[in-house]
């Protein structure tokens, strides 16, 4: 994923959220349907008015106002910089 199709606005990011774990550590494996995707991303691209957070942080966000949009079977999320709660290090 070298190029990033999609340019964020202002206080927007471009994300693209990490799989959901399926197997536990104990070694049971997880239905698909039951399953929560983690509320983790890994940032593409930053608009201008984004402060804190940079292209190739991983970011903890929350809401369901997010704009998820498919580009060439890649799904990128929009997420507004108020809905990122903090950065994994």
């Amino acid at each position: 994923m070298s190029r990033v199709p999609i340019t964020p606005l202002a206080d927007y990011v471009v994300a693209v959220q990490e799989s959901a774990t399926t197997k536990t550590a104990s070694g049971l494996y997880l239905p698909d349907k039951g399953s929560e995707k983690p509320k983790i991303a890994n940032v593409l691209a930053v608009g201008s008015d984004v402060k804190n957070v940079k292209v190739a942080d991983k970011i903890i966000f929350g809401g369901y106002s997010n704009t998820d949009i498919k580009i060439d079977g890649v799904e990128y999320m929009l997420i507004k910089l108020e809905n990122i709660y903090a950065k994994v290090n």
